[in-house]
């Protein structure tokens, strides 16, 4: 005698206490870490014009630069503003401003960066070496900008890494019932293509000031598109079920 065998449908409200457990903790997790990912952006990017908010200005100085100042006096009036007392940040800047010479970096300027800056510029990296005078005049210099290593550097960790988690967030939202197919298609794949409007913005701002807007958009397009992702998830996981919302369709087979 042959078993006949059953099939259950698959989506989010359906799925075992199991599985809803193990996509709810990476969900929450991610959206944790969007967070602070968020609170970050405007304590660095978000500071380099001096004021606390993201702007167009904090965009083109991050990566244009400021062509009338120099990156180490544009990082004392913004994101790195608190990190010196004023006296010795007008101490710095005056040092720049005039010059920066070797003999006054000798008889004080030197200490001033070992006091305030070389906890961190001399260790952490990614971050320029404040311990020596070769190691902070090219910062003294007219602002241009983001550099090509950074970019570089910055650019591929952000496209592999981001991309990763818009998959995951995309392949649970993907579960979701009572949403049309074109919508929920057009959803999974904006967050994709703003990440790439998001990082192409950084070279063509390198270029042009006029592109910093690209990077604002980007930046929101793929938050939106990831929110709505992760809410309806989080919704239709917990709520549905609770509330006895059922469907008989599997998402990934059928519409």
């Amino acid at each position: 005698m042959k078993r006949q065998l059953t099939t259950h449908a698959v989506n989010l409200p359906s799925l075992h206490l199991t599985i809803r457990s193990l996509f709810t903790g990476y969900l929450l997790v991610i959206g944790l870490g969007l967070l602070v990912a968020g609170g970050q952006v405007l304590l660095t990017h978000g500071m380099a014009d001096g004021k606390f908010g993201l702007s167009i200005d904090d965009v083109v100085y991050s990566y244009y630069g400021d062509k009338e100042g120099s990156k180490l006096e544009n990082k004392l009036n913004g994101s790195m503003q608190d990190k010196a007392p004023r006296t010795v940040k007008l101490d710095i800047i005056k040092w720049v401003r005039e010059g920066s010479s070797k003999t006054e970096w000798d008889n004080s300027v030197k200490q001033h960066f070992a006091t305030n800056c070389v906890k961190c510029h001399s260790v952490i990296p990614g971050l320029p070496d404040f311990t020596t005078y070769q190691g902070v005049t090219p910062y003294a210099e007219t602002d241009q900008g983001a550099s090509i290593d950074s970019l570089t550097r910055v650019s591929h960790i952000h496209l592999f890494g981001i991309a990763f988690i818009f998959l995951f967030v995309g392949l649970i939202f993907s579960l979701a019932i009572n949403i049309p197919t074109w919508l929920k298609t057009t959803i999974i794949t904006m967050p994709f293509v703003f990440l790439i409007i998001d990082v192409l913005s950084w070279w063509l701002t390198k270029i042009h000031p006029g592109f910093a807007w690209f990077t604002i958009i980007g930046g929101l397009g793929y938050s939106l598109a990831s929110c709505y992702m992760w809410t309806v998830s989080m919704v239709q996981m917990w709520w549905y079920p609770y509330k006895g919302i059922v469907s008989n369709k599997s998402p990934w087979l059928n519409d």
